[in-house]
């Protein structure tokens, strides 16, 4: 049995990452149960911004060999709330989805890395309005929008650093 490489990146859970994630990405679990089946998501913090992505396997695509729409409303329903968690000055709070828009510019083919940011525009008292831009080998693939209730908060609803990304 070979000993692992001791230069290869590392998820927050000390599992090797694929050799073909983006540098600088980590494994994150997020979202309940139904993402450890669909997942998994990887994220980014660029000192601006949260990056999400996910490389498009077999599981995740239609007869056509291209990702299922579904699998790509799952990962744009979590932008904005992951960017909520580290481009916001709210408490964490579990933000249950009111509407989602989106609209599919072009395909995500089997093997690409897809990768989404999200802004929040606005929020008020019960709600958060936010929109992102998902790409698929780093051309646009959806452009989505989003309305969330604002929820109970979280167990860490104060943590700057939910996900873990901001540590080396």
């Amino acid at each position: 049995m070979s000993q692992p490489d001791p230069f290869h990146p590392f998820d927050n859970s000390g599992v090797p990452l694929p050799d073909d994630i983006p540098a600088g990405f980590r494994r994150i679990s997020l979202g309940g149960g139904f993402l450890v089946h669909n997942g998994p998501l990887y994220a980014r913090w660029t000192g601006e911004r949260v990056l999400l992505g996910f490389r498009v396997e077999e599981r995740h695509t239609n007869p056509l060999k291209i990702c299922h729409g579904g699998m790509l409303a799952t990962f744009a329903d979590m932008l904005v709330p992951c960017a909520n968690m580290y481009q916001s000055t709210l408490e964490r709070r579990f933000l249950p989805t009111i509407s989602l828009q989106i609209d599919y510019m072009s395909p995500a083919p089997l093997g690409a890395w897809v990768q989404g940011q999200a802004d929040i525009l606005r929020t008020t008292r019960n709600m958060l309005f936010g929109q992102g831009l998902v790409t698929a080998n780093g051309e646009p693939a959806l452009r989505m929008s989003g309305i969330f209730k604002m929820g109970p908060l979280l167990t860490q609803g104060s943590s700057t650093d939910p996900l873990g990304l901001k540590t080396p």
